[in-house]
């Protein structure tokens, strides 16, 4: 278990009261992970959402044998884990400790049924989410679209 002032260095949780706060922290664990270690694989049951308290954590995909891509990179006050947070949840990515780490986690549905107990700390926590989703789409849709206008088929159209 960590403190409430810990969690203070969480963007998603920054400027929560200290009595939720410390409400929250009384059910997170901390744990270290050394470079390369797995912290979630692909397709595993998501039970835990996690905060990265130091660290670096690499968000990858296997796309083919042998072959890894890294969709993206979580550094230290972000969140990450998002899949616990839906019922039966499960990981799109593998998360790799970049470098040594140590990482908050909560259960997801705890998580959930914390944020349910005070609705107003809930609404700003979700919108906080939705925030950070919608940057992640705009992201992805930027790169998807880049990609396809790279694709030799896609120039042949556009050549025409």
């Amino acid at each position: 278990m960590i403190s409430g002032a810990e969690l203070r260095d969480i963007l998603l949780l920054q400027g929560l009261d200290d009595e939720f706060l410390g409400h929250l922290a009384s059910f997170t664990k901390l744990r270290n992970y050394e470079m390369g270690s797995v912290i979630f694989e692909e397709g595993s049951e998501a039970r835990e959402f996690y905060m990265l308290k130091e660290g670096k954590v690499l968000l990858e995909v296997e796309i083919a044998p042998d072959i890894i891509i890294s969709l993206g990179s979580i550094k230290k006050g972000y969140s990450f884990g998002w899949s616990a947070l839906v019922k039966d949840g499960t990981h799109t990515t593998f998360a790799v400790a970049a470098e040594p780490c140590s990482v908050i986690s909560i259960p997801g549905g705890k998580f959930l049924e914390i944020l349910e107990s005070d609705p107003k700390v809930g609404y700003l926590v979700m919108t906080r989410i939705f925030q950070i989703f919608r940057r992640r789409l705009e992201r992805r849709t930027r790169q998807f679209i880049k990609v396809m206008r790279k694709h030799p088929d896609i120039q042949k159209l556009v050549e025409l």
